[in-house]
């Protein structure tokens, strides 16, 4: 199963996977029933969940019922217990990227002013280049923009817009991949072939890696970053419950 969705990671453009997957998959949550791992995404209990993943497939990552992979379960964890996603009375949203496990829950949740926006994805509703962002400032109290900033041209530019168009007192999760291994952030645009993209960037459309200097790169945006380990702080049992990257920081910036 992880080969198939491999291929189908690296041959399928990735606005047809958004559009599509979900109604295959959905066959598994009755396959894979039982009560081993949970997602607390979309709430289904699973003997385990699918194997995922570009370079090499990771096993227990995808939820065939709502396709939330790890960072997505570990975010939803978040926002109901370190913030006021859920408790708040009213909050205008900006998710850029919408990933297809969180538009139907957040649209219907009735605190919510939720605006999904993106350059390419079919599943946004504002067409949007980061880089421009069509708002006013001070517009939104939160924002969400999650695995952007590694495809972007100007990613400095782009962390200065979702800046921009935050209120004061609002918050966001901007979450990037990064090789801890590496103190600091490497791009060279003279990389272009997609294969050597795919070893030096982790994938053949990213065109940097961050290092452990990506909450630095957010505070020269003018943000206020907090690198919490909330996942690391976790049980091991619940981290494995809910299948979670356990080494994961996540990237609450305030303004």
């Amino acid at each position: 199963m992880g080969k198939i969705i491999s291929f189908l990671l690296r041959f399928i453009p990735r606005k047809y996977l958004q559009l599509f997957s979900h109604i295959p998959l959905k066959v598994y949550t009755l396959i894979l029933k039982g009560n081993t791992v949970e997602c607390p995404v979309c709430e289904v209990k699973l003997d385990k969940f699918l194997p995922y993943g570009r370079l090499a497939s990771r096993k227990n990552a995808l939820c065939p019922n709502c396709l939330a992979l790890e960072r997505h379960r570990l975010m939803a964890l978040y926002l109901r217990e370190k913030t006021n996603f859920h408790t708040a009375p009213h909050l205008k949203v900006l998710h850029v990227a919408p990933e297809y496990c969180f538009i139907d829950r957040f649209e219907a949740m009735k605190n919510l002013d939720y605006i999904t926006a993106d350059i390419e994805s079919p599943l946004a509703k504002v067409k949007m280049d980061i880089h421009q962002v069509p708002f006013e400032a001070n517009t939104f109290d939160v924002v969400f923009c999650n695995h952007v900033m590694e495809h972007v041209e100007d990613y400095h530019k782009a962390m200065s817009e979702l800046h921009r168009v935050l209120k004061p007192g609002g918050w966001g999760i901007i979450q990037s991949p990064q090789d801890w291994t590496k103190a600091h952030t490497f791009e060279d645009p003279t990389i272009t072939d997609p294969r050597e993209r795919e070893r030096v960037f982790w994938q053949n459309d990213h065109l940097r890696l961050f290092g452990r200097d990506y909450g630095r790169e957010l505070e020269k945006a003018g943000f206020k970053v907090k690198e919490d380990d909330f996942v690391i702080k976790m049980p091991k049992e619940l981290v494995e419950r809910y299948a979670l990257p356990a080494g994961e920081i996540i990237y609450f910036c305030e303004k």
